[in-house]
């Protein structure tokens, strides 16, 4: 446990469009003009290299870290904690925003929380809670195992496309769902001044079929589900079927949906379309669940303008969180 995230973050919260992180790098100085260093000499080094290996790194106020390992499998995650800081202004229960990929999700949505949220006049206030990937682990690979309901090579008689990974575990979203109910909510729970039956979910791309997977299985688990460009493509658009399977053994589905997509996030001849058609494919999903006619789900949507897969999300969430959080007001845009 730590007073302070380990989270390095520079550019992190500004470079939302990237979804690995990047970092600034500095040239090597040059010899002036018409001067030619020495041939024997040790390469050159920048001024301040010294200066910047002993640098700490940059901690974000209010942040924590807590190793929280899976005690059925006893593989390690990390869960990273944010506090707004009204937290330490009052003795209320605060609403819970989860996000996957924590790498990304979580310095942005902090980021929304404080410009966008206005101390509470846009979005109310809540506490973050990031979901790491598998301590040690690279984030396709950990993705792909804990956010992915099945496994496509599993098939009989089928082969899987190049979207898949052959050295790559795929299909342990069961016992991921399990984990957060398990051992990430009860440390959440009894660590912090949290209102449990406001839990907000919010996950991208396969972190959103995860979503939509414990949606169908789970739903209880979340009280608001914001699902941005979900990859209902994966293993052959098995989400499907689990809905069907699923929707012969209920009556009623209660739980709060939000779908959110860009419109490039489809075919066609632009570089930013893509070779599947999600935007048809979350369409599609909103229609099957609405047919169902569940008296306790509420479902909204949006296909966002000008936005593709990398690009999306930071909409996705700024719309989401004021549809699940609204503000006390009044609505101010500065």
């Amino acid at each position: 446990m730590k007073a302070f995230a380990r989270i390095a973050i520079a550019g992190a919260l500004l470079a939302i469009g990237g979804l690995g992180g990047w970092w600034i790098g500095r040239a090597q100085p040059t010899a002036p003009p018409h001067e030619t260093a020495p041939t024997d000499a040790a390469p050159a080094r920048p001024a301040d290299a010294a200066s910047r290996d002993a640098a700490p790194p940059l901690s974000l106020p209010n942040t924590h870290v807590h190793r929280v390992p899976n005690t059925a499998t006893g593989r390690p995650y990390e869960v990273w904690v944010d506090l707004p800081p009204s937290y330490f202004e009052n003795d209320r229960p605060y609403p819970v925003v989860f996000t996957t990929d924590a790498d990304y999700g979580f310095p942005l949505i902090r980021s929304l929380r404080r410009r966008v949220g206005s101390k509470g006049r846009n979005i109310e206030d809540f506490v973050l809670v990031g979901l790491s990937y598998g301590i040690g682990e690279q984030s396709m690979p950990s993705k792909r195992r804990d956010y992915t309901p099945s496994d496509p090579f599993a098939r009989p008689g089928t082969r899987p496309s190049n979207a898949y990974n052959h050295d790559d575990t795929y299909g342990e979203a069961a016992a991921y769902r399990d984990y957060l109910e398990r051992d990430v909510f009860p440390l959440v729970a009894a660590r912090y001044r949290v209102d449990m039956r406001r839990k907000v979910y919010v996950g991208h791309s396969l972190g959103g079929l995860f979503g939509g997977y414990v949606l169908l299985t789970k739903p209880a688990m979340f009280s608001h589900y914001i699902l941005g460009s979900p990859s209902l493509w994966f293993d052959r658009r098995m989400l499907f079927d689990l809905e069907a399977t699923q929707a012969t053994q209920r009556r009623d589905l209660q739980a709060q949906v939000f779908l959110s997509i860009g419109a490039f996030e489809t075919t066609g001849p632009d570089p930013r379309h893509l070779s599947t058609d999600m935007v048809g494919d979350m369409a599609r999903f909103e229609r099957t669940l609405r047919s169902r006619r569940y008296p306790g789900l509420r479902i909204e949507s949006e296909v966002l303008p000008d936005e593709d897969h990398l690009t999306v999300l930071p909409r996705t969430i700024t719309h989401g969180l004021r549809w699940a959080l609204p503000g006390t007001g009044p609505v101010t845009g500065s």
